[in-house]
């Protein structure tokens, strides 16, 4: 499955979790809902994957924590918060150059239209 697929199921997913429990909850219950479902579909999924960074010959193992790693070619970052800084799609750029991954998804619950808190993040993909 390409990443455009991928990306295609966790956007719907994220519109079925909006639809029905809307803004409002915590971070840490839509990621627990969207793992459910993206393991209701058989996609290998890993939550709160830690990333290693390297500097030399230095290897950091707690470089940081992606969300959720699905089917190692897509991050997808959960937010719960009034607006999404302009840090935040900077941040899940620098992931994905990271982990070499081409697609990130930034996915922020607390809005109104989850369209509206829905970025989009490549890297040369």
């Amino acid at each position: 499955m390409t990443e455009n697929e991928l990306a295609k199921i966790i956007v719907n997913i994220a519109f079925q979790i909006h639809s029905k429990i809307g803004p409002g909850l915590l971070e840490s219950v839509y990621e627990e809902i969207m793992v459910h479902e993206l393991v209701k579909l058989n996609l290998q999924t890993e939550r709160q994957k830690q990333i290693p960074v390297y500097w030399d010959d230095l290897k950091m193992d707690v470089g940081f924590r992606a969300d959720i790693l699905v089917e190692n070619k897509v991050i997808v970052e959960l937010e719960s918060i009034e607006a999404i800084n302009p840090v935040h799609p900077k941040t899940l750029l620098t992931y994905l150059r990271m982990t070499n991954l081409k697609l990130g998804l930034l996915i922020n619950f607390n809005e109104e239209l989850i369209k509206n808190g829905m970025t989009r993040i490549v890297n040369n993909l």
